[in-house]
């Protein structure tokens, strides 16, 4: 990938808020600086905004609302369709952009494209399809008639580690429904929410359907934004920690809250399973995205009977992952995003060994420059670790074996989160059961990757409220009106 190549990309990509589709500069000013995890080198600064431009997004959402929630659903979904086509002529562009920004392999960073652009296509066609009924009412003396309505304007939030997806899942359905929005992108990786931003706008965006800020000073914009009485949806996607202190905020305005947090998901491989599908299912759960993905698989739950033959296996794989930048040939594993995250696979790694596991390959961070940690397997992990509670969002590959059924249901439920759950059995019967007996917003039946735009993504328990993606995703931006009118005959 030439050096021109990257400059000329960064160059096309817009450093201003964009208001009342306006790109604009922040008040006074104030910028922000994007880095390469990979060099730690500075690629571009952009806006910073202050609260004043979160108030003026907000105040251009709420004036572009009424005739956004007007246009008829048709060429609401023509626009998304426009986007759609728009993105797959730049697809190149946005890969190599997420993979400068955030660090993923440029394969993966393709990978990112198609499934942020299937949310797009996807609410380009539900957007026609929202409906409502008419009937009877039970006693005969009027007509039902329940219909559906944007909530009205939205605030959403993305983190780092997907860049396009996160914000596609979130801005399509919005559009979709009649909502418009504020979208705030994570400082880390603003850079690909800006650039499809730009392509909305070539597209035909009309001006304050989406606005963007980009900043910071990310706790008092927020609360500014959220405080606001005209603002009617929040979306959040990140930490549970921060979900909660934004739901606070949120019930002061009885807002719809749509929340996809934290998650802590086992990997259950039961002694019949195909130990080759499990093997392939467990490096792309694992070390997809750099092992920084709220979906990673976090706790392999190993028949004892298998654990060391899975434990060999996965090793021998790991071990071949080339570690470098992402646009380098044959790359799998990118750097972290930052230091912090270098710091805490390092002390997970560090805790796990101290109550008497074994690395079998890896285990340590990288000299600079750059963010990376070595891909990482770590066996006989005993109860009571930290990297058994805490999200790693880090490839470290933490095995736990266990000996009965109940036992792997029993390990597999322990934790606050229930996201994503990973199961590996040829047995039909117990497949189901696992279905029916893990606490889990979703579930991989001998499969590693379960995420796509046509199903409802989201967690139970403290990973979260709500669905994004598949027919669901779209009501989280409706809100339903029931009319009872005489009966007519």
């Amino acid at each position: 990938m030439s050096e021109y190549r990257e400059t000329d990309l960064l160059a096309s990509v817009p450093d201003g808020l964009f208001i009342g589709g306006e790109w604009r500069p922040a008040e006074g000013g104030a910028t922000l600086t994007v880095s390469d995890p990979a060099t730690g080198q500075v690629v571009k600064s952009i806006a910073d905004a202050s609260v004043a431009d979160g108030r003026a997004a907000m105040d251009a959402a709420v004036a572009a609302f009424p005739g956004w929630a007007a246009t008829p659903a048709r060429e609401r979904g023509e626009l998304l369709r426009r986007a759609f086509d728009l993105l797959q002529e730049r697809k190149e562009d946005f890969a190599l952009l997420m993979t400068i920004e955030m660090g993923k392999p440029l394969a993966e960073a393709r990978g990112e494209v198609a499934y942020g652009g299937e949310f797009v296509r996807w609410f380009s066609e539900e957007a026609p399809r929202i409906q409502g009924r008419y009937g009877a009412n039970p006693e005969g003396t009027g007509r039902m008639i329940v219909s559906q309505h944007p909530v009205g304007p939205c605030y959403l939030i993305t983190p780092w580690n997907f860049p396009l997806a996160m914000a596609t899942r979130k801005i399509a359905p919005a559009l979709a429904a009649g909502c418009t929005v504020v979208i705030k992108p994570a400082a880390l990786t603003p850079l690909t929410t800006l650039l499809f931003v730009k392509l909305l706008e070539d597209a035909g965006l009309p001006a304050g359907v989406v606005n963007v800020v980009t900043t910071t000073k990310t706790g008092p914009v927020s609360e500014e934004i959220i405080a606001d009485p005209r603002l009617r949806k929040l979306s959040f996607t990140g930490s549970t920690p921060v979900g909660q202190t934004l739901m606070k905020q949120a019930a002061q305005g009885v807002l719809r809250t749509s929340m996809e947090l934290g998650g802590n998901a086992p990997f259950v491989v039961f002694d019949d399973a195909d130990l080759d599908k499990a093997v392939d299912g467990a490096m792309a759960a694992k070390f997809r995205n750099i092992g920084q993905a709220c979906t990673a698989a976090n706790r392999f739950i190993v028949h004892r009977r298998v654990a060391d033959e899975f434990a060999r296996r996965v090793t021998e794989r790991v071990q071949g992952l080339k570690i470098g930048r992402g646009t380098e040939d044959g790359v799998a594993i990118g750097p972290l995003i930052d230091d912090r995250a270098v710091a805490k696979a390092a002390q997970l790694v560090q805790d796990a060994v101290a109550r008497g596991a074994s690395v079998a390959t890896g285990g340590s961070a990288i000299d600079g420059p750059g963010t990376f940690y070595e891909p990482t397997v770590v066996t006989g992990v005993q109860a009571g670790s930290d990297i058994l509670r805490e999200e790693i969002f880090g490839p470290v590959l933490a095995i736990v074996p266990f000996d009965t059924e109940d036992e792997a249901v029993r390990l597999a439920n322990d934790t606050e989160y229930g996201l994503v759950s990973y199961v590996f059995t040829e047995n039909l019967a117990r497949g189901q059961r696992m279905i029916e007996r893990l606490e889990t917003g979703m579930m991989g039946l001998n499969m590693g990757v379960v995420s796509n735009a046509a199903a409802p993504f989201g967690g139970w328990k403290m990973s979260g409220l709500g669905r994004e993606g598949g027919a669901e995703g779209i009501h989280e931006y409706l809100q339903t009106k029931y009319t009872l009118t005489p009966n007519p005959f």
